[in-house]
């Protein structure tokens, strides 16, 4: 597959995604050290967890999507010539899936706005930490998704990419 200008967000959010994977490790160690050998367990430690997990998923979802390394269920589509299959990902990715990932990037910049201005906090959580760094990783990540989509329709209807993530004919 031809490498393009598009291609650089996936991977350089897969990397930030690895450095906030070496971050949870390093908390959740911190964690376990403070609570069974200090025996002083951190206020913080559940919201790091969950604000980093979801923060890795969402930066982790366009590069997945790039590499194909998602679950396909093509069970009627795989009966179908490959250019078939192409223009009907191609067709799928374009009208449906981009739209649906563009209002949720959309809302989910709105809510981090929302919260950077009102300097919203998490609620259910005694430490009270700042909720917008969460939002504004998912909604990073949300964008770089639809961005990805709609490279890959384009890549879909110009041959440049199989569905079965193998080479074009």
């Amino acid at each position: 597959m031809k490498r393009t200008c598009f291609d650089w967000p996936a991977t350089a959010l897969l990397w930030v995604a690895c450095a906030m994977a070496a971050l949870l490790v390093l908390a959740m160690m911190f964690e376990v050290f403070s609570r069974y050998v200090l025996n002083a367990p951190t206020l913080w430690a559940f919201d790091i967890s969950y604000m980093l997990n979801g923060a890795m998923f969402m930066l982790g979802c366009a590069y997945a999507l790039k590499i194909d390394a998602h679950v396909r269920i093509d069970f009627l589509a795989a009966r179908l010539r490959p250019a078939v299959q192409r223009w009907i990902n191609g067709a799928f990715y374009l009208l449906l899936f981009a739209p649906i990932l563009g209002a949720l990037t959309w809302t989910a910049g709105k809510r981090t706005w929302h919260a950077l201005v009102t300097a919203e906090v998490e609620h259910v959580s005694p430490w009270a930490p700042l909720i917008w760094p969460f939002y504004s990783a998912l909604a990073i990540g949300l964008a770089a998704l639809t961005l990805q989509v709609l490279v890959d329709a384009y890549r879909y209807f110009t041959g440049q990419k199989q569905p079965s993530g193998g080479l074009p004919e």
